[in-house]
C-alpha cells in the first residue's frame, strides 16, 4: 500500500468522520498517542473504580505487554506485539464507557460487548497481527511516560506517542459489525454444507 492511499487515524481523535468511515476489513493507520491497557489496567479502571492518571479521552489501547529497557535517556520499547484481546471482553464495554477511548487494539476477536461498546460510544476495534513486535517498536517513536508502574512492565500502563503503527485491521466498526461474527457465521455454513454432502453420499451409496 502506497504512502499515499494510507489511512491514517490521528489521535486524540477530535473528528470522528476518519473513523466512521472505516468498515469491517479495512486496514489503517495509527499516528498520535496510544496507551497500553491490559487485564490489570481494565481490572482496576472496571473492577476497583480507579480512574486512570492521564486522560484517556480520544486516545487509542493497546492490549499488549511491551518489552521494555531503562537507559541513561530512559524507557526504550524493544518489542511490542498485542496479547489476546478476548480476556479484556467481559471489562471492556465499561473500560470504553469510563474512559473514552476511540481505539482498541488487540488480537484476535471481541465479543458482543466490546461490539455494543463500538456501537453506543463511536469506537473501533482493530487487529494488529501477532508476531509483529518488532515491528510495531519501529513505530513508536518516544516513550511519554510510564503509569502503575508497579503492576509489572507487561501490566503497566504505558504512554507511547507512534508513528504509522500499524497495517491495523478494523474488527469491529463504529455500527457494531463484527469481523469475529462474520467469520464465525462463515465457518458454520460452510461446516453445514459439508454435513449435507456427506449426508447426501452416504445415502447415495446405501441407495
Amino acid at each position: 500500500m502506497s504512502e499515499e492511499r494510507r489511512v491514517v487515524v490521528r489521535t486524540p481523535v477530535t473528528d470522528e468522520s476518519t473513523l466512521e468511515s472505516l468498515k469491517v476489513g479495512d486496514v489503517f493507520y495509527l499516528t498520535g498517542v496510544v496507551v497500553t491497557a491490559r487485564d490489570a489496567v481494565h481490572k482496576k479502571v472496571v473492577v476497583e473504580g480507579v480512574k486512570p492518571p492521564i486522560d484517556l479521552r480520544g486516545l487509542a489501547v493497546l492490549h499488549a505487554g511491551p518489552i521494555m529497557v531503562e537507559g541513561k535517556e530512559g524507557w526504550r520499547c524493544v518489542s511490542i506485539g498485542p496479547t489476546t484481546s478476548r480476556r479484556m471482553e467481559h471489562l471492556e464495554y465499561e473500560f470504553v464507557k469510563n474512559t473514552g477511548v476511540k481505539v482498541i487494539i488487540g488480537k484476535g476477536g471481541m465479543g458482543e460487548k466490546t461490539a455494543e461498546a463500538c456501537r453506543k460510544f463511536k469506537a473501533v476495534y482493530a487487529i494488529f497481527p501477532g508476531g509483529c513486535g518488532v515491528l510495531g517498536a519501529s513505530s513508536v517513536k518516544r516513550v511519554v511516560g510510564v503509569e502503575w508502574l508497579h503492576l509489572g512492565i507487561p501490566e503497566a500502563l504505558w504512554i507511547l506517542e507512534v508513528e504509522n503503527f500499524g497495517p491495523l485491521i478494523t474488527s469491529i466498526d463504529v455500527h457494531g459489525n463484527n469481523l469475529a461474527d462474520e467469520v464465525i457465521a462463515s465457518a458454520r455454513s460452510r461446516r453445514d454444507q459439508v454435513v449435507r454432502e456427506a449426508i447426501e453420499r452416504f445415502r447415495t451409496r446405501a441407495g
